[in-house]
């Protein structure tokens, strides 16, 4: 096969997990598989494509990640620490019988990212960060329930926040709506990107292009990669099954960032603009999508 893996007999029982013959099962789907790999097309590994089983577990962890968000959200406000919601979301996590997928990862010392106003992504939550009456602020939040991954993150708009942050939020928002409409079987995954960037430049902002989604469901970061600076038609074929996350981080001002804090972690823009993102984890289906976290 294409990817190097096992290659079934007909009567072999099916590599999905369904107890089924590989006939009765995936045998046209794998065949199809193939057929686009040998016309060039980049086309997932089929040990990317998630089974009907770990697609089910992965929702239970992300049942898990979006209630801590809820929680968040309801105690999010003006004078809150940073380090108070990383205290929320560790102790929410932990009372689910999950982990947060952060914590000790490659050595990011918290259990959430904690990223306000011009500071893109990998904020490290502080004692000595407290929010304040007019602050963007992006909670990053990442779960391991047995073993299964599921990743959201979501934009709290602080108090009165200026007109100009508030259209950043929410045009950001719109754009994971219009990278999702994107997601089509046996499409592209440069489609997706694409059409966020287009949305972003739009309205005047741009788009950073070192960070952006990842696969996920079995480890925290899977491939592919997902860029959200792609020309259509282009990149990995969107396989049902596949999972990754849409979460583009679209700044104000230039798109350039500043990866320079001692700290090894926090990445923020170049020209000290705002910046915002919203993250959606997704499996693509036989029809279009199913959201798995928000």
């Amino acid at each position: 096969m294409y990817d190097g893996d096992v290659e079934l007999g007909r009567n072999d029982e099916c590599w999905c997990g369904s107890g089924k013959k590989y006939k009765k099962c995936h045998l046209e789907f794998d065949e199809k598989l193939e057929a686009l790999a040998e016309a060039g097309e980049d086309v997932p590994p089929r040990a990317l494509l998630k089974t009907p089983t770990e697609i089910a577990r992965i929702k239970e962890s992300a049942q898990v990640n979006v209630g801590v968000l809820d929680h968040v959200a309801e105690r999010i406000q003006a004078g809150v620490t940073t380090e108070e919601i990383d205290q929320w979301v560790h102790d929410c996590t932990v009372k689910h019988g999950a982990i947060p997928a952060p914590l000790d990862y490659e050595g990011f010392p918290k259990s959430v990212c904690t990223s306000v106003n011009e500071v893109v992504c990998h904020g490290i939550p502080s004692p000595d960060e407290v929010l304040q009456d007019g602050d963007i602020v992006n909670v990053d939040c990442s779960t391991i329930l047995d073993g299964y991954f599921s990743d959201s993150s979501r934009m709290f708009c602080i108090g009165n926040v200026s007109e100009e942050k508030r259209r950043l939020v929410e045009v950001t928002k719109e754009a994971v709506q219009v990278g999702l409409v994107q997601v089509k079987p046996w499409g592209h995954l440069g489609d997706v990107g694409a059409a966020v960037n287009a949305f972003a430049k739009e309205h005047g902002y741009s788009v950073v292009r070192e960070f952006g989604g990842h696969g996920i469901g079995l480890e925290f970061h899977e491939d592919p990669f997902v860029s959200f600076v792609t020309r259509a038609g282009t990149g990995p074929v969107l396989v049902p099954g596949l999972m990754f996350t849409i979460e583009p981080m679209i700044n104000m001002g230039r798109h350039r960032i500043d990866m320079s804090d001692p700290n090894g972690w926090t990445v923020r823009t170049k020209d000290g603009q705002p910046s915002a993102q919203w993250e959606v984890q997704l499996v693509v289906t036989e029809d279009g999508y199913e959201l798995i976290s928000w």
